[in-house]
């Protein structure tokens, strides 16, 4: 939490503009700082797919993490059909939708304009022939079938989904 208030305060973006979060999926280096963002009043979207992998992210973390439970009886929850309605009450045009493959419980937000905010949804040129990376790939087809053009990792820089080969 300390390093994104602090990323934050360069941006000039007060933590109290932030209305709502949607974890990509349940990994510490993607929902690890969830609780702390609902103490200071954001709203924790949770999908039907995610409910599960909540209460399971403990098991890998360390006390180095200072991670903090998350609860569960104050989030939003969302079924994957509700979320364009929900998306459009807060001012977004898209959707919220299941991309199996790097874990279970792993979503993307796609916008109607085209970009993508993936997490860690396997990118193409890493898919392997073994379950995951079937899902994987599975889920980059869908996500392309929806209008995703431009994609935007949860690690590494943005790319375009309408310029790089089609087995993504």
């Amino acid at each position: 939490m300390g390093a994104l208030r602090a990323q934050m305060e360069r941006m000039g973006v007060a933590i109290g503009h932030i209305r709502y979060a949607l974890a990509t999926h349940y990994h510490i280096d993607h929902a690890g700082c969830a609780q702390e963002l609902k103490q200071a009043g954001v709203k924790l979207l949770v999908m039907e797919t995610q409910r599960a992998a909540i209460p399971l992210m403990k098991q890998w973390t360390k006390p180095a993490d200072h991670f903090l439970d998350i609860s569960l009886h104050d989030n939003l929850n969302l079924t994957l059909a509700a979320s364009r309605g929900c998306l459009a009450e807060i001012g977004l045009a898209g959707e919220i939708v299941a991309t199996p493959g790097h874990s279970d419980d792993s979503v993307s937000l796609l916008l109607d304009a085209g970009p993508v905010f993936t997490g860690d949804l396997t990118p193409g040129a890493m898919l392997t022939d073994d379950a995951a990376g079937r899902l994987a790939a599975a889920s980059w087809q869908h996500l392309r079938r929806l209008g995703a053009q431009m994609v935007y990792p949860g690690h590494g820089r943005p790319y375009s989904l309408v310029a790089a080969p089609a087995s993504l």
